[in-house]
């Protein structure tokens, strides 16, 4: 789904005409200076910052977030767009950093709280969490989150058509957690629970088979159309060796989990899903002005799968399902979907001036019924450009807007908070 988050974007960039800043030795800081003359001594200090610019910012500080590296930041914003699905919409992110304890070797927690509706009466209350216990000696993450959407659906499969794209709505909630704790340093073992119960599913505009045909509508079985619960349950293991979980400059993120439907955990159907989620991260050139990202997701299903339990190719919702990655950037959400899921995407992250970075980024994936029907030929596509503006530097905090095109006959924006992956 793309979001663009305009308001936001303005209320953050803003920020740099009315209270300027003058970037302090360590480049974590998030001291913002009013505009009066910088002394001489800071000037070689400002993290890629011409000296003209320096010489604009001054000394009288206005912190948005606390110089305490320990202190908890907590940082409302407003939200307000405009898409076609919704009309105009607004609301506010609320985005807590903090760290249990003094120990500075626990990183630092995270929740992400965003919740807006719009005119067309649509609404989305996402509340995500990732939570290191003092010590590391436990970890969770987790979503809980309501959703009432339009989604254009294309049906089922690698080679699903344009031309068949249904918008339909459903609500949705979402309750997804895991449990896990430490072994050894970085390395997490324990339980990953996973509840979604998925309301009537209809067509935006039954009255209007021209322009929303119903062909892959009436393709959903009507026992799915009348909504359905999934609840599972399942061994997780992680490898967490991220040195920050925001904005990575170097480690590696290994996820993998097995969760069992069925009845017995008051789900509608029986079926079961594997997932192995694989990053590593690491500078280039020697400095932390460029990193490389790099990530491979795979999602695999056995039993009876409801249509929207399915592996997804295009996933820009964010949330705990793929661990709050956005997938294939440039391809429409679930755009194309099937049993078996899998992906890699690696980008490129250049930092440029002041809080501004830019990235360039690339994606394959494929669907498929089974692993063996995958083919070369069947491979989609996706990948653009983007920048990032980092409003909290102390924690590593960017407001990121993405523009990807990819295969489908897809494009778009992407304004989130956070790094895609």
């Amino acid at each position: 789904m793309r979001f663009l988050y305009s308001l936001l974007a303005l209320s953050t960039l803003a920020a740099p005409a009315a209270l300027a800043q003058s970037a302090p030795a360590t480049p974590d800081s998030t001291t913002l200076w009013a505009s009066s003359v910088t002394p001489a001594s800071t000037e070689a200090s400002a993290e890629g910052a011409p000296v003209g610019l320096n010489r604009a910012l001054t000394p009288a500080p206005i912190k948005l977030t606390p110089s305490d590296p320990n202190k908890p930041s907590f940082i409302p914003v407003p939200i307000a767009f405009y898409q076609q699905e919704t009309g105009f919409a607004g609301g506010l992110a609320i985005l807590p950093v903090w760290r249990f304890g003094q120990d500075t070797t626990v990183r630092k927690s995270n929740a992400r709280l965003i919740a807006w509706i719009s005119q067309k009466k649509q609404t989305t209350v996402q509340l995500t969490h990732t939570i290191f216990t003092p010590e590391e000696k436990f970890f969770f993450s987790g979503e809980l989150s309501y959703y009432d959407l339009v989604f254009n659906y294309y049906g089922i499969g690698n080679n699903t058509r344009k031309s068949d794209e249904t918008q339909i709505k459903y609500p949705l909630w979402v309750f997804d957690e895991k449990v896990l704790t430490k072994v050894v340093p970085n390395l997490f073992v324990g339980v990953r629970y996973r509840l979604t119960d998925l309301g009537n599913v209809e067509l935006k505009d039954p009255q209007d088979p021209v322009n929303n045909p119903a062909t892959q509508y009436y393709n959903i079985p009507a026992s799915q159309r009348a909504g359905y619960r999934t609840s599972g349950i399942g061994p997780a293991i992680l490898y967490d060796g991220r040195d920050n979980v925001l904005a990575t400059y170097t480690g590696n993120f290994v996820d993998a989990h097995i969760l069992f439907n069925g009845g017995a955990l008051g789900s509608d159907y029986k079926f079961t899903r594997y997932m192995v989620d694989a990053r590593h991260f690491n500078p280039l050139f020697g400095t932390n002005n460029t990193i490389l990202a790099l990530q491979f997701l795979g999602q695999y299903h056995t039993g009876s799968v409801p249509f929207r339990e399915l592996g997804g190719m295009g996933a820009t919702l964010g949330g705990s399902l793929y661990n709050n990655a956005y997938l294939m950037r440039g391809i429409y959400e679930a755009r194309f979907r099937d049993r078996q899921f899998t992906t890699a995407q690696a980008e490129i992250r250049q930092k440029l001036f002041w809080r501004f970075d830019g990235v360039v980024f690339g994606a394959v994936g494929q669907v498929a019924p089974r692993l063996g029907d995958y083919t070369f030929e069947d491979t989609k596509f996706a990948g653009g450009v983007g920048a990032r503006f980092r409003f909290n530097r102390r924690d590593r905090l960017n407001i990121r807007l993405d523009y990807g095109v990819g295969s489908g006959g897809n494009s778009g924006i992407i304004f989130a908070v956070g790094e895609a992956f």
